[in-house]
């Protein structure tokens, strides 16, 4: 079932007149109340340029690290050499989860590079595509311990990404436009 917060943020963006900010905004709590997770930020990216930026962060509390960027920045070209994650996002591949960052195998993701850079335990690396190409990742996260991904929470973020991918997609395109 989906959560009613979730819900009523993918309503108004399916209307169509919704401003991306503000449902961006409402939607990194809503999916952190509605996983039960520590934190959960939204990275944006124009694949034409490798220009990207961290937008949209929520985090439960402040002993969680905020991962927020608000300036366009070219991504590192080394980013899918350290980050196996990151690699398969741009090959469009399915959203990846998780369930310990300290026992994944290092074709899922590089150990070091997830702590020095991230410090979550666990995590959703959700791709967000469209016509082949990446366009941003949602991450929502959990610190200190494993964390299980559910069936249902699996279904949960792919509804998200399939609904917030135009968003994104528009969100983008106008940045880089204007």
């Amino acid at each position: 079932m989906i959560h009613q917060a979730i819900k009523a943020i993918l309503d108004k963006i399916s209307e169509g007149n919704s401003d991306p900010d503000a449902m961006f905004s409402e939607l990194m709590p809503a999916v952190a109340e509605a996983l039960k997770c520590d934190r959960t930020f939204l990275y944006l990216r124009y694949p034409d340029t490798r220009m990207g930026k961290v937008p949209f962060c929520w985090c439960r509390s402040a002993d969680i690290p905020t991962v927020l960027d608000v300036d366009w920045k070219e991504e590192p070209s080394s980013l899918p050499d350290e980050d196996p994650m990151f690699a398969a996002a741009l090959r469009t591949a399915p959203s990846i989860f998780v369930e310990d960052v300290q026992t994944a195998t290092p074709d899922v993701l590089n150990k070091d590079f997830e702590q020095k850079n991230f410090g979550h335990r666990a995590l959703i690396h959700a791709h967000i595509c469209h016509d082949g190409q990446l366009w941003g990742v949602l991450q929502p996260s959990m610190f200190g311990k494993p964390r299980v991904w559910t069936d249902e929470e699996r279904s949960l973020i792919a509804t998200i990404v399939e609904k917030i991918t135009p968003l994104a997609v528009s969100y983008v395109k106008e940045a880089m436009s204007g």
